[in-house]
C-alpha cells in the first residue's frame, strides 16, 4: 500500500510515524509513505495557504489552489483508489471501514486545519470523508495517524503475530474478551482457571461468552 499524506504541519507526523508498527511495515515493503507539505504547492507568496471565509465568519479556511495542486500532481503519477479527507462530519471510523481501507493500493489522506477546507475541494476532489468522532480537533493530522495505524495493524506481516489483529475488538462486531498474563495470582486476585485448563474448546467458548457479556455491558444490548 502507498499512502500520501497532505498536511500543512508535516513535523506533527514525524514522531508517531517513527513508531515500530509503521517502521516494521515500511521495512517489509508493506507500506510506502510520503508526506507532502501543503505550502510547497501554493501559488501565493510567503507560503500562504489560508484566507478568511466568505460571509464574515470567524477563523481561517484552507484555500483551494494549494490542495488541488498537490492532489493533481500526485494523480499525474498514479491512480488513487480514494482521496480521503479527515473530517469531523465524515463517515464514522469503525473496524469494518478500517478493514476496507486497508485493501486499497493507493490512498491520499488530506488533513484539514483551521476552520476547514474550501467546500469545493470536498465536492469535486475528495472521494471519501472519515471522522474519528463527533468532536473537533485543531487539524486532521492526528485522525490521519489513527486511521493509518488501524490500517497497518491488519496488514498481513505488520504484526509479529498476525493472528493478534484478528482477535481485536470489533473484528466480529463486538468487543474482545478480557485477557490475562503472568503472574497467575497477584495479591489474591487470580486468573480465571479456565484459561489454564488446556481445554481449547472450553477456553474458546468462555471467550465467546465473555466477549458477548462485555459487548452488552460496554455497547448496550442492541449492539
Amino acid at each position: 500500500m502507498r499512502v500520501d499524506i497532505i498536511t500543512c504541519l508535516p513535523h506533527l507526523l514525524a514522531s508517531p510515524l517513527n513508531h515500530f508498527i509503521f517502521q516494521r511495515a515500511l521495512k517489509k515493503n508493506l507500506l510506502t509513505l510520503e508526506i507532502h507539505n501543503l505550502r510547497d504547492y501554493t501559488p501565493y507568496k510567503h507560503g500562504k495557504i489560508d484566507d478568511q471565509p466568505y460571509g464574515g465568519d470567524a477563523g481561517m479556511v484552507l484555500m483551494i489552489e494549494p490542495i488541488v495542486n498537490c492532489i493533481r500532481a500526485l494523480q499525474q503519477q498514479r491512480n488513487y483508489d480514494q482521496v480521503i479527507y479527515m473530517a469531523p462530519d465524515g463517515k464514522l471510523l469503525n473496524q469494518s471501514l478500517v478493514n476496507s481501507c486497508s485493501l486499497y493500493q493507493n490512498l491520499i489522506l488530506l488533513c484539514g486545519h483551521y476552520k476547514g477546507i474550501d467546500e469545493r475541494i470536498r465536492e469535486h476532489f475528495v472521494t471519501l470523508e472519515i471522522s474519528i468522532g463527533d468532536y473537533v480537533l485543531s487539524g486532521g493530522e492526528l485522525p490521519a495517524i489513527i486511521l493509518l495505524d488501524a490500517m497497518v495493524r491488519v496488514m498481513p506481516g505488520a504484526l509479529s503475530d498476525g493472528s493478534s489483529a484478528l482477535t481485536d475488538s470489533f473484528q466480529e462486531e463486538g468487543v474482545a474478551p478480557p485477557v490475562y498474563t503472568r503472574p497467575y495470582d497477584y495479591e489474591g486476585i487470580k486468573v480465571p482457571d479456565i484459561l489454564l485448563s488446556g481445554n481449547h474448546q472450553a477456553i474458546q467458548k468462555w471467550q465467546e461468552e465473555q466477549a458477548l457479556l462485555r459487548t452488552q455491558e460496554k455497547r448496550g444490548t442492541n449492539y
